[in-house]
């Protein structure tokens, strides 16, 4: 029984890491060759914030980083970029989890939502700068907001299907630490 925690954080992880190549899988799918005139929401960014707000210790920042990195190079962005953002707001999110905890569910998709909108504006600047090809500003915004929209069914799939939950307030992990 010992183990208990430690196997769930496994598993937990071992999840995580199944649904974002899943979703790295299904987006290099090609299912239409016609021009699409709005852009789908970046699912692997919905979970991975998903995951880290709710359970920090299933989704470590190693894992984020190379979950990101090898999307980096599979959608051919500018490697390294986009995963350090995410790296990034996945921290501030990680160091603010037990606060995030406490709050309400709309105080929580706040706090994502203004991550959200500045690594997106973050990742923008930075490939302006350097002048590198982008996507047009308009794709862009409407990839940031389908993804704010979408993040609260992210949360309620990652919570009824897969029982990523909040901690408990007396909750313990396999070293007797607090979560």
């Amino acid at each position: 029984m010992a183990d208990a925690p430690t196997t769930r954080v496994w598993l937990g992880r071992s999840i995580f890491v199944l649904v974002a190549l899943g979703l790295i899988f299904v987006q290099l799918l090609p299912l239409s060759m016609i021009p699409v005139v709005w852009a789908a929401p970046d699912w692997g960014l919905a979970v991975a914030l998903a995951w880290v707000a709710r359970r920090p210790d299933y989704a470590p920042m190693i894992l984020v980083a190379g979950l990101f990195f090898l999307t980096d190079l599979l959608f051919q962005r500018p490697p390294g970029l986009w995963s350090a953002l995410v790296v990034i707001l996945s921290e501030i999110l990680r160091a603010r989890a037990k606060g995030i905890r406490n709050m309400p569910f709309a105080l929580e998709w706040g706090t994502v939502t203004v991550g959200i909108v500045a690594i997106t504006l973050l990742n923008r600047a930075v490939l302006t700068v350097v002048m590198t090809t982008q996507a047009p500003l308009g794709l862009t915004l409407i990839q940031m907001m389908m993804t704010i929209i979408f993040y609260p069914l992210v949360v309620a799939i990652a919570h009824f299907v897969f029982g990523v939950s909040r901690p408990s307030l007396g909750q313990v992990d396999s070293r007797g630490r607090r979560l």
